[in-house]
């Protein structure tokens, strides 16, 4: 299809023209290719099959060159912008929290003392665990 008789009409009903007939063709030949690429007169319309995006492209010097429509550069354009202020309010938050590294660490007679509590904690249980492991090891009386 030619783009030719588009070019008086809006971009934006060529865009649609074109995605129109891509799709048909896609469905007709199930091809698996991502782009497509339909010749106009001041270049080509690539079509991303997988995203729908159109991109403008040029052929200059043997090098095609394409860029995005308007829409979607002010889409892209805006997408941007709402990132750039998430990193700049992501920075500010780690900025302003408080850092773990600066704090002192702990001296020895602090872990000397947490070692100890944490000592008599341990042998404390165990001796429970081996109470009730003597306590059913214990016979039953009998009962009959």
């Amino acid at each position: 299809m030619r783009f030719s008789r588009f070019l008086g009409v809006s971009l934006a009903t060529a865009v649609l023209a074109f995605a129109v007939s891509t799709s048909l063709a896609i469905a007709q030949d199930g091809g698996t290719d991502r782009y497509t690429l339909e010749k106009s007169e001041s270049g080509f319309v690539r079509l991303d099959r997988q995203t729908g995006a159109v991109t403008l492209c040029t052929e200059t010097e043997g090098t095609l060159t394409c860029r995005m429509g308007a829409d979607e550069r002010a889409a892209y354009d805006a997408d941007l912008a709402r990132l750039e202020q998430r990193v700049t309010a992501l920075e500010r938050q780690l900025a302003s929290a408080p850092r773990a590294t600066g704090e002192p660490l702990p001296s020895d007679a602090e872990i000397d003392r947490s070692i100890g509590i944490m000592e008599r904690f341990m042998r404390a249980f165990f001796n429970l665990v081996q109470e009730f492991r003597s306590e059913e090891a214990k016979p039953l009386p009998d009962r009959t």
